[in-house]
């Protein structure tokens, strides 16, 4: 006897999926070549075109799929972006997330139009579509690229904020297709759209902040799923609003960040996980949507539309945007090149043609074909172009120097430090270098932990645990002291 549940294959297919993305990730991170690649070449394989193992022909089922994908990574993001990192980026972050885009649309608008014979509407909607920078991309990069963090709070601020423009910008043209919008109803569409956005992301990461501080729940466990019930309930709340669900949830994601300290480490780990598994899944099943064999008609196009975009509007965009922020030369080349594209572009890709767009097809492989060159030249080339432009060394990755561990309602923290190899503690006994607002207590090397005397000598990757009172700039005293900017006592 035997039973068999209907979903028993399903699940041992995405298992299957899922362990072999992984993996290949894994090889991809080793060879310096974006998952995203391997992802997208993975579904390729395995859908109607490949080897017909899955089928996915239905776009409104993978729009769906990528809208839930990109609400989990955005909320990543924005639980991962550091205050101080949108203070020092707001300004010239914020105008690349907004009026850059817009720019950059427009250029690749007219000069699609002006290359390719299409028509200006369906120019202007691959303009918009791929006008954005892709947050899961450009985020995967700043975990490993060491930049300045200068570069590294920019780029993430853009990543994060300028995807609702090109929502904006694509529906807005989708709409101009049905009817005849006139600029009030432009104008009203975009105060609502980002306004809204704002209001509500800051409305419910505040409302969510004071549920994960004030309220106990029990095991720990529950608090990073109630981050995800926050999460979309910001997104959706503000979608029922007219407003865009996916400002707003980078918003909360951000606020939560900020304001929830006494599970930010769990809540940050369980949807650093969560956002890696979206991304997985979201490029696979973009992988399955298209037909390689269609590609190869459309590859002259792609060509042309990536090289307006990378090589026009994308540095005349950022040279428009930051020329007044005093940025060099040498990182405004850096910021031009590094406008990766990724999921967001090809999800939006699916909206004209699940609304019936008649030139829908040609949109969505142009999109494609657009992405896959962006992410196999741009993507692979990062490290060298930053290197050549004498940006990256002495840089940061995205991840914090020190990150608090409240210990439940005693008034203490811990702050954790890994004690990476360019600060200055390393090689220091502690009684050299003796944090002046707190005190060591382990030091965890390798598969041991180490309670340490005065003697103890810091070394390269070392886990320091320091406890101090809490207090509001506990974080921010650490990593002082560990990059040696505070005296010792």
């Amino acid at each position: 006897m035997s039973v068999q549940l209907p979903a028993d294959g399903w699940i041992l297919a995405t298992a299957l999926l899922l362990v072999a993305a992984v993996l290949a990730a894994g090889f991809a991170h080793r060879i310096r070549v974006p998952g995203l690649l391997l992802f997208l070449a993975l579904g390729m394989l395995i859908a109607d075109d490949g080897l017909a193992l899955v089928s996915l022909n239905d776009p409104e089922i993978a729009q769906i799929g990528g809208t839930v994908a990109l609400l989990l990574i955005l909320f990543e993001g924005g639980l991962t972006t550091k205050p101080g990192d949108i203070r020092r980026a707001a300004a010239p972050g914020l105008l690349l997330a907004t009026v850059a885009v817009v720019i950059t649309a427009g250029i690749l608008g007219a000069g699609t139009y002006l290359l390719l014979d299409i028509e200006l509407l369906t120019a202007l909607l691959i303009g918009a579509v791929v006008a954005s920078t892709d947050a899961a991309a450009v985020f995967a990069m700043l975990r490993r690229a060491p930049l300045p963090r200068r570069l590294a709070a920019l780029l993430g601020v853009e990543s994060g904020a300028n995807d609702p423009i090109a929502i904006m910008l694509t529906i807005g043209l989708i709409t101009t297709w049905r009817g005849s919008p006139g600029p009030g109803d432009w104008l009203l569409f975009t105060v609502v759209q980002l306004g809204g956005g704002l209001a509500v992301g800051a409305l419910v990461g505040l409302a969510g902040s004071w549920l994960l501080t004030r309220i106990n729940l029990g095991p720990a466990g529950v608090y990073p799923v109630l981050a995800l019930g926050i999460a979309g309930l910001s997104y959706g709340i503000a979608a029922q609003l007219g407003a865009s669900g996916f400002l707003a949830v980078y918003i909360t994601g951000l606020v939560v960040g900020a304001r929830a300290p006494l599970h930010r480490r769990g809540i940050r780990t369980f949807h650093e996980g969560l956002s890696n598994t979206a991304e997985v899944g979201l490029f696979l099943m973009l992988g399955m949507l298209v037909f390689p064999t269609e590609l190869p008609a459309v590859a002259t196009a792609g060509l042309a539309v990536t090289a307006v975009l990378v090589l026009v509007a994308r540095p005349v965009s950022v040279a428009l945007c930051l020329v007044w922020f005093g940025y060099s030369w040498r990182e405004l080349v850096f910021i031009s090149w590094v406008g990766l594209r990724g999921a967001v572009p090809i999800v939006l890709a699916t909206f004209p043609f699940v609304a019936g767009y008649p030139d829908g097809t040609l949109i969505f492989n142009v999109v494609f074909f657009v992405v896959l060159v962006s992410a196999a030249v741009q993507g692979v080339s990062i490290r060298t172009v930053a290197r050549w432009l004498g940006l990256g060394a002495g840089g940061h990755t995205l991840a914090p120097v020190a990150e608090a561990l409240p210990v439940s309602d005693i008034g203490t923290e811990l702050i954790e430090v890994r004690a990476a190899a360019d600060l200055p503690i390393v090689g220091k006994q502690l009684d050299e270098v003796s944090p002046p607002h707190g005190l060591v207590t382990t030091i965890l090397r390798g598969n041991r932990a180490l309670i340490p005397t005065p003697r103890t000598r810091i070394r390269e990757n070392d886990l320091i645990i320091v406890a101090m009172p809490r207090r509001p700039d506990a974080n921010r005293l650490v990593t002082a002291w560990a990059k040696g900017e505070t005296p010792a006592p």
